[in-house]
């Protein structure tokens, strides 16, 4: 399942997706795992949470992206959470053109019986009609 907090620069998508990380800590048994692209916000994060800082793995487009989910995925059977903050500073791509790629991203999160949470910037009248479906 993929669930996608949108809205624009300063909205709180950053402070909403860190309360659910540490709410989900409570009611969650297997692994959670939260990806962003820098530290700062690392020590508000629940220290049962595995925090990942993605730039330190020179993620660059989708393609490359999906390469480092398998391998978060692979490595680690009892994940059931993944969170990922900043999502389109990370992919470095624009969110219009990424409509097959979330149809991948949603085979990955149904293989791997995991639910992913974005965090997506973006002016609410133009949301994607495809992402309209995930938003949260």
């Amino acid at each position: 399942m993929i669930q996608i907090i949108y809205g624009k620069k300063g909205s709180g998508k950053t402070k909403r997706i860190i309360d659910m990380a540490n709410e989900a800590v409570k009611a969650h048994e297997g692994s959670i795992v939260f990806i962003d692209d820098d530290n700062s916000y690392m020590f508000e994060l629940r220290h049962q949470i595995r925090f990942i800082n993605a730039t330190e793995y020179a993620i660059k487009n989708t393609d490359q992206f999906l390469g480092f989910l398998g391998g978060i995925l692979a490595s680690n059977y009892d994940l059931s959470l993944l969170f990922i903050d900043g999502f389109l500073r990370i992919i470095n791509e624009p969110l219009d053109q990424m409509e097959s790629f979330f149809e991948l991203l949603e085979q990955y999160a149904e293989k791997a019986a995991v639910t992913l949470v974005l965090s997506v910037s973006g002016p609410d009248a133009e949301a994607p009609d495809f992402i309209k479906k995930y938003v949260i």
